[in-house]
């Protein structure tokens, strides 16, 4: 998870983002989340692409995606979030905006490179917003250009993370457990429409990306996807 869940802008709304905020605090630290998007990335075959790529990443959070990034060797970043506070966390150089995934604020055919670890299943309509975010990073995105999306996906394996993690005695016992349980509480509604809807998911990024990569093991969906040239 790298984002926060989208509210209506009412007080009830901010109590929510400031709650799952601070429960994604709470998951792992800044440096073992650079750790996992650090290997992330070479697995879904970051190492490969030009390193003078103008890369994007899109609910970069507190932008640790961002220093993963700039580690393995991109120094043409930026970064967009929906979250005022978590964007004020990033301490790095990519340049970064508040601004919606379905109005991204660049050009037509503007980046060579746009990354979602871990936003897309915050959208609040299936499959609406799923389409217009990525009829947006279509159009932003150079012919060629790469579209790498990794994002919860409901196998064996999460279903027993759900499990443990809402068990009381293993909750109370392992802190890491309690902030995804509570993330997960508190954004259940767009997380179980993401969950439950696998082809809407997969036939809206088939139908605009030709597949360079594509598995769902371990919970997770690793999709990378090239705009027609």
């Amino acid at each position: 998870m790298n984002s926060e869940p989208k509210n209506s802008g009412t007080p009830a709304g901010d109590s929510v983002q400031s709650v799952w905020e601070a429960a994604y605090q709470r998951f792992e630290t800044p440096e073992a989340e650079i750790r996992k998007f650090i290997a992330r990335l070479r697995e879904m075959g970051a190492e490969e692409w030009p390193r003078n790529a103008e890369v994007v990443e899109i609910f970069c959070g507190r932008g640790n995606g961002l220093h993963a990034l700039s580690q393995l060797g991109f120094a043409r970043l930026e970064g967009v979030d929906y979250s005022p506070a978590l964007l004020a966390r990033y301490t790095g150089s990519a340049k970064c905006t508040v601004a919606d995934c379905r109005a991204l604020p660049f050009p037509d055919s503007s980046r060579d490179i746009l990354v979602v670890q871990g936003g897309l299943h915050h959208l609040l309509e299936l499959p609406s917003d799923l389409e217009r975010s990525l009829d947006e990073v279509v159009r932003v995105l150079r012919p060629g250009g790469r579209f790498m999306v990794v994002e919860p996906w409901l196998t064996p394996f999460l279903r027993f993370v759900h499990a443990v993690a809402f068990f009381p005695p293993t909750r109370a016992a392992w802190g890491k457990l309690d902030a995804l349980a509570t993330m997960i509480e508190h954004e259940r509604t767009t997380y179980e429409q993401w969950l439950g809807q696998p082809e809407v998911v997969l036939n809206a990024l088939k139908s605009r990306f030709r597949v360079e990569r594509c598995s769902t093991t371990f919970g997770k969906l690793r999709f990378v996807g090239r705009k027609a040239d």
